[in-house]
């Protein structure tokens, strides 16, 4: 698991290991390693020209001493001064190795380490001013590569100028951008971005990984991200978000044995399609089926029951239609998928709710999370669940299946808002979309690693509630069902047609490979 650490717990965690260490160690660690890493990023480092754009706390101190070992390899080093104060060590150390500063505003710096800077951001009678000289301008826009040094993870409630404004001109910059521990405008806690922010390439990160690292929209702006180990492993406690690896799911996944049968390896009722939605049955069928669960019964309409059969002629199929039909509880299964395509009938609420009464682990999907939103007393029924309960909405639904929240809240607050869901239903709660947010009350939150924006694709998630009912009915918890099953449809999603547009039926072949190379630790083809 690549562990990460909310910022109060980062800094008490720096504090512990400081008191041991020299002054300045644990900052000339990082600044060592952020130097290697930008040396990797150029073609090579004698004569190219870095920027700096450097903030006035400890951030900006990480990048002037990565900036100083830089040029006392040869490159030419500019330090863009935003803040008001500047690390004063840091600018001893660059300029002490040839590299040269520019103040970015109307009054220049005395010169002295620690000089105040008044960079004046309204002219006269309040009217704003320009923000970004002509020479920190040039200084940017003509780098082989840019060091983002502007705001650390203290940083919150979005940029001042002028940081904002540099911000958005590296962004736009030609060269590459490699952030400082996190990307300047993204929130270290929670990936939020309140407004402007750093785009970069690369951002390399110091001690431990941070949430906003790994949570949308924080996530994009970070690039690729590299762990500097600085020592404080030892400090740190558990974590406080996880993204999984491909050994932690192999770990997971169910392997069977001489001894195991098909009910020994799970079996798994399946209550999606309907008339109207017919293929979301096949595709969630299928998603179980090349999984890895050991049997399949089906239940639904006649005419969505013979597709199926078509399509998957191992399937267990019963006629059950909700309108007619009086027994609709999951009968002896070992989990139930229910609300792919199935409507929002009432029959379709009674049978939902018959589901709900049982003591059988279930994942609740698409129109059974709409008839949980529009009925209390089916909300009722999840909160008193005593079997493991397991909910996928995307971005829409759990807006709906939260009380004063829109779309837009949910994409901006992922992590909040699925941890709040979790707490509410008391159940897990796999939160769809750019990054897929997995919590469960009382556990350390998890973040897919896996995946790719080919997903938005019609039929997908169906396929995705095949695949964790699976898991669900091998005998993982709700949350490793969802964390196994999340990393499984991505990986499918990459696998599918090597970057070509895909459909949700291409999931299904590239499912058996996802879980080869998964257990094998090789990818598909490989011997």
């Amino acid at each position: 698991m690549r562990s990460a650490h909310v910022v109060s717990v980062v800094r008490e965690a720096e504090q512990a290991l400081m008191a041991r260490l020299p002054e300045g160690a644990l900052m000339r660690r990082a600044a060592m390693g952020l130097a290697i890493h930008c040396a990797r990023m150029l073609p090579r480092v004698h004569g190219s020209r870095v920027t700096l754009l450097v903030g006035g706390g400890d951030n900006g101190g990480d990048a002037l001493f990565a900036g100083a070992s830089l040029a006392a390899r040869g490159a030419c080093v500019r330090a863009v001064l935003a803040g008001r104060r500047v690390h004063p060590e840091g600018l001893a150390a660059l300029r002490a190795a040839g590299g040269r500063m520019i103040d970015n505003g109307p009054a220049a710096a005395s010169g002295a380490p620690g000089a105040q800077m008044n960079f004046g951001t309204h002219g006269e009678g309040g009217a704003p001013r320009a923000l970004i000289t002509a020479e920190a301008r040039a200084a940017v826009l003509d780098a082989d590569l840019l060091v983002d040094g502007l705001v650390g993870i203290g940083g919150s409630g979005g940029l001042r100028e002028p940081y904002a404004s540099l911000a958005v001109l590296a962004s736009d910059a030609p060269a590459a951008v490699v952030a400082v521990d996190l990307p300047s405008g993204v929130d270290a806690d929670t990936g939020e971005v309140p407004g402007e922010a750093v785009r970069a390439d690369a951002t390399v990160t110091f001690g431990t990984y941070k949430p906003g690292l790994f949570v949308d929209p924080g996530a994009v702006r970070a690039g690729r991200v590299s762990l500097v180990d600085i020592g404080l492993d030892p400090e740190l406690p558990e974590a406080d978000l996880v993204r999984p690896q491909a050994v932690d799911i192999a770990r997971l996944l169910p392997v069977p044995s001489a001894e195991d049968d098909k009910y020994r390896r799970g079996v798994l009722a399946v209550r999606a399609g309907s008339d109207q939605y017919r293929g979301a049955a096949v595709l969630c069928v299928g998603g179980a089926l090349r999984t890895g669960v050991g049997m399949v019964r089906y239940g639904g309409g006649e005419d969505v029951l013979s597709q199926v059969i078509a399509r998957w002629p191992e399937v267990v199929g019963l006629h059950l239609d909700p309108r007619s039909s009086t027994d609709l509880g999951p009968g002896r299964v070992s989990a139930v998928v229910v609300g792919p395509g199935r409507g929002t009938h009432p029959a379709n609420a009674d049978e939902l709710r018959a589901l709900l009464e049982s003591d059988v682990p279930a994942l609740l999907d698409a129109d059974a999370l709409n008839l949980v939103s529009s009925s209390v007393a089916l909300t009722e029924l999840v909160h008193r669940r005593g079997a493991p309960t397991l909910l996928t909405p995307h971005a829409g639904e759990l807006a709906r299946l939260l009380p004063d929240t829109d779309r837009a809240e949910i994409e901006a607050h992922r992590l909040e808002q699925a941890t709040r869901a979790a707490k509410l239903y008391r159940s897990t709660v796999l939160l769809k979309g750019s990054t897929t947010v997995i919590a469960h009350p009382g556990e350390r939150t998890v973040v897919n690693p896996t995946g790719t924006p080919l997903l938005a694709t019609a039929g997908s998630g169906d396929v995705l509630s095949g695949v964790a009912g699976a898991l669900l009915a091998s005998g993982l918890s709700g949350q490793d069902a969802a964390m196994c099953g999340a990393y499984l449809h991505g990986r499918a999603a990459v696998l599918a047609r090597e970057g070509a547009p895909i459909s949700a039926s291409d999931l299904l072949d590239a499912l058996p490979l996802a879980v080869a190379e998964v257990t094998t630790g090789r990818p598909p083809g490989r011997a």
